[in-house]
């Protein structure tokens, strides 16, 4: 039998906000949608549930398993809560606008999973991002890049640290190298993971040849400055032409991003597969000191939409916006002092409420049998009855 007393707990990773933190969210929240808008990304509000089949669309069995499930009373369909809004932005692109230019969309939402990513984290985010559809190029990969490392900035975060990788260069070593799809997922796990005796262990029992071989096994060691592109070039110089086009694609997009944004510290991982289901190009995470884990992510995706009927090229990114309230160091606006008013119906008294409201002051009224403290209701004026009619003045 439960006790009483926990009727009032949340269910473990679920959050609220409460004041003032709840408004600092909010302000970050205006800030960002400003910013967005500035770029000419078009805010969207996907719903909070779908059929499963469209929220998983193309992602892999990773949102599958965040993904809560529950059957629609309707319809009698599996409906899913949304783990995450990338596919469903992804859905009203290719469904719903419809169009041939190129499509600058943003979001922001809750999400709901099934576990955190990590030890002690949310499993109710608060996802905001953008996403561009509709251009294959270095120069949409490189706008949503630098606009990801604007929002970080927008947070108060100047100090960021991100990691830049290209899952075509895993992807075309394992097609040149005839691997199969099952041992190229038990190879990717420990290239995930840094486990080299792993990785060796597994490159022996796949019989290559000495350089496909020392190809694979170079993978985990390529991973540091732009530096690390020469040598990645060096020691893949006997990969196929889509390897190296996928190369010189990080590299295009790495020195765009390092001449464009010089506070960010750009890493180079060869080995970066996040997402790799269903992301086709640059794949790239942002950290903050203070912060063990991502704090936003992103990368290409070509092929998502491909279900709903135009497999548009797409390239976005996604974070949480109370990570970044709670990480960054946004000014918060100064708030006006609140001014404390009697309850009444006088006309007089009604009007200068009302005028006090629209121009942006913050007028609470007391209620009757209310027994008034201004200290209590954080107010430093007073509206009284004086000669001369009602009058802000300060509080005794």
């Amino acid at each position: 039998m439960k006790r009483q007393n926990e009727h009032w707990l949340l269910p473990e990773g679920i959050d609220e906000l409460l004041p003032p933190q709840a408004e600092q969210v909010e302000q970050l929240r205006r800030q960002l949608l400003d910013l967005y808008h500035s770029w000419g990304y078009q805010l969207v509000m996907p719903p909070l549930v779908e059929y499963v089949e469209s929220l998983l669309t193309g992602t892999g069995a990773d949102l599958d398993l965040k993904t809560f499930k529950l059957t629609d009373q309707l319809s009698g369909r599996m409906m899913g809560l949304r783990a995450d809004m990338t596919p469903q932005v992804a859905r009203i692109d290719a469904h719903k606008l419809c169009s041939d230019k190129p499509s600058r969309l943003c979001y922001i939402g809750n999400v709901l999973w099934t576990r955190p990513d990590g030890f002690g984290g949310s499993r109710s985010p608060l996802q905001v991002g953008a996403e561009l559809f509709g251009h294959d190029g270095v120069a949409s990969d490189v706008e949503v890049l630098t606009l990801m490392l604007e929002t970080l900035k927008a947070a108060g975060l100047p100090r960021i640290h991100f990691d830049l990788g290209h899952v075509g260069i895993y992807r075309g070593l394992v097609e040149q190298a005839g691997i199969s799809s099952e041992d190229e997922m038990v190879l990717f796990d420990a290239l995930q993971r840094k486990a080299l005796p792993e990785i060796e262990s597994l490159i022996a029992e796949l019989e290559l040849d000495s350089d496909m071989a020392d190809m694979l096994l170079a993978l985990p060691s390529l991973s540091g400055d732009i530096s690390t592109l020469d040598d990645a070039k060096n020691r893949l110089a006997k990969a196929s032409p889509e390897v190296k086009a996928a190369l010189e694609n990080l590299e295009q997009i790495a020195t765009a991003i390092a001449s464009r944004v010089s506070e960010a510290s750009v890493h180079i991982d060869i080995a970066e597969l996040r997402a790799y289901h269903y992301q086709t190009g640059i794949v790239f995470a942002a950290f903050a000191p203070g912060s063990g884990t991502e704090i936003a992510r992103g990368g290409r995706y070509n092929d998502i939409g491909r279900a709903f009927g135009r497999a548009r090229p797409a390239t976005g990114f996604s974070t949480d916006l109370r990570v970044l309230s709670e990480l960054g160091s946004v000014q918060q606006a100064q708030q006006p002092t609140r001014i404390l008013a009697p309850w009444g119906e006088d006309a007089e008294l009604l009007a200068l409420v009302n005028s006090l409201r629209q121009e942006g002051r913050i007028v609470i009224q007391e209620l009757p049998g209310q027994d008034v403290d201004m200290v209590a209701m954080e107010c430093g004026e007073v509206i009284r009855k004086t000669d001369a009619g009602w009058r802000v003045e300060k509080g005794n």
